[in-house]
């Protein structure tokens, strides 16, 4: 992309030159000690305590107001802002007054990332205040910041262009205090989640990123190609199968944090790469799992807000154990008025036209269920409910229900009208397992690109003999939009996937 510089940027690289003629490096090789933020500061300071006498901080200009022989300025750290008061006195004693005449008040901008040794003090007006004998450049910002102002509670030229924002993520977490609140928070919710594991021990593992079958799921793909190999590889689409091969290897509970990779649609709740939290116990069945992920839901929420009360936009959501469970044929005929559990692919097809769902010729009795409740059923479903018990057809991987006959044990969690969770059963009957893939092979001649692989790898594992086990894939990302009051998931990704930016 070829730079065409603005006036701002030509005027901020001759204040780099300058710089350099006066002798100072604008970006400086050696460490700067920090022993403290502005949090601290501000929180701790006591003036009768002297206990912030020689306080060395740094961080990012936000607001620079020179008046005479003294500036005021604010700097940015991680935690906050805090005031600074620059003296000529202080900055260039004697004769020289090279650093604060020509560099504080000529050649220092807004952006500017500074180092400050000094003391605390507590101005005529009450503002905590370091009073700074020492200044250090550590990075000349050859870029000007959007400038957001502030007066009497309002807000003048906002940085709130979601293009902008999400493209330019270092600069929106800089000027957007608000956003750098929600990526502690999600932060704070991974951790939850990941100690509350630990606490029951389970064991944090890594599986492939890079599969030779995109198996766990029913998605599409992302392809490329392994040269030293010599054959196309995927993208995982879900880390599911390589869990239950740690199963089968004699782990009892296992986790990780999957990074997965999706070839499908954007929108304000899909990426095409995005977080799923995936389990895996031995000797347990999707009863517990429920008990389980409602108990640890509920902590979470109690760990990032303080209550099991959780507001998302103009509602509340409640995650208090336990969650309400309904099977989804109750749910559409609920929602619907139409009873579809003894129905054939044939009626569901009726069913669909008269509730203008669109249909192809991919779809089989399964996936047909599937689309008439994500499009009646599931956006009803607002406070934390459990959608249990799924017709056989739609979840190759799932143990058929001990009670009821054409049924999985599966449940999908909802939450604000969405898909969370989703868990089962596991199916571990190898001969079960291989008749459920030679199924969706026929689904994927019938053209559904999202039907699954066979996996025969994975099939030799089960015939090891896998334990009754339970397991979970829990979506990071839409769970840090309830966590957070987003409707975006946009919002809850550092970078979001955009299209490329159009050459200036």
């Amino acid at each position: 992309m070829s730079q065409h510089l603005s006036e701002q940027e030509i005027i901020r690289r001759d204040k780099l030159t300058q710089l350099e003629e006066l002798g100072i490096d604008p970006y400086p090789p050696e460490m700067f000690e920090v022993n403290c933020n502005s949090l601290q500061i501000l929180k701790e300071y006591n003036d009768t305590e002297k206990n912030f006498q020689h306080v060395s901080i740094a961080g990012r200009i936000m607001s620079i107001n020179p008046k005479g022989k003294v500036t005021f300025a604010k700097i940015q750290d991680e935690k906050g802002k805090i005031q600074l008061y620059l003296s000529i006195d202080n900055l260039s004693p004697g004769e020289d007054k090279t650093l604060y005449e020509k560099v504080v008040l000529h050649l220092l901008d807004i952006g500017d990332i500074i180092g400050i040794k000094g003391e605390v003090f507590i101005t005529r007006t009450g503002e905590i205040t370091i009073r700074a004998k020492e200044l250090k450049l550590l990075s000349k910002a050859l870029r000007p910041l959007p400038v957001v102002k502030v007066k009497d509670g309002e807000t003048f030229d906002a940085f709130t262009d979601p293009e902008q924002r999400f493209r330019q993520r270092y600069v929106d977490l800089v000027v957007n205090p608000q956003v750098r609140e929600t990526f502690i928070k999600r932060t704070l919710m991974i951790k939850t989640i990941r100690d509350f594991l630990n606490d029951h021990g389970a064991m944090e593992v890594d599986t492939p990123v890079l599969q030779n079958i995109p198996g766990g799921a029913a998605a599409r793909p992302f392809i490329t190609h392994h040269n030293a190999l010599d054959v196309p590889f995927y993208l995982r689409i879900a880390n599911e199968l390589y869990l239950k091969r740690l199963i089968v290897g004699g782990f009892d509970f296992v986790f990780e944090f999957s990074r997965n990779f999706r070839n499908e649609g954007m929108d304000r709740t899909h990426n095409p790469e995005f977080t799923v939290l995936e389990f895996y116990v031995a000797y347990k069945d999707y009863f517990w799992m429920m008990d389980f992920t409602e108990k640890m839901m509920e902590k979470m929420a109690l760990a990032l807000h303080g209550t099991t009360d959780v507001p998302m936009g103009d509602k509340v959501l409640s995650f208090k154990a336990p969650f309400k469970r309904v099977a989804i044929h109750d749910a559409i005929k609920e929602y619907t008025g139409f009873d579809v559990e003894s129905m054939n692919e044939t009626e569901l097809l009726g069913v669909c036209k008269q509730l203008h769902i669109e249909t192809d010729n991919s779809m089989g009795k399964g996936k047909l269920i599937d689309e008439i409740f994500g499009a009646k059923c599931e956006g009803n479903f607002i406070q934390p409910t459990f959608i249990i018990d799924y017709p056989v057809e739609l979840s190759p991987l799932t143990k058929k229900h001990r009670t009821k006959a054409g049924l999985v044990e599966r449940f999908e969690l909802m939450i604000n009208g969405k898909e969370i969770a989703n868990a089962y059963t596991e199916l571990n009957d190898p001969i079960d397992q291989r008749a459920r893939f030679e199924e969706q092979t026929k689904l994927m001649e019938r053209g559904d690109d999202e039907a699954m692989f066979i996996d025969n790898d994975f099939l030799r594992a089960l015939e090891h003999g896998m334990p009754p086990t339970s397991g979970i894939g829990i979506g990071i990302d839409r769970l840090a939009m309830l966590m957070t009051n987003q409707a975006s998931i946009q919002e809850v990704l550092l970078f979001p996937q955009m299209k490329p930016e159009k050459s200036e």
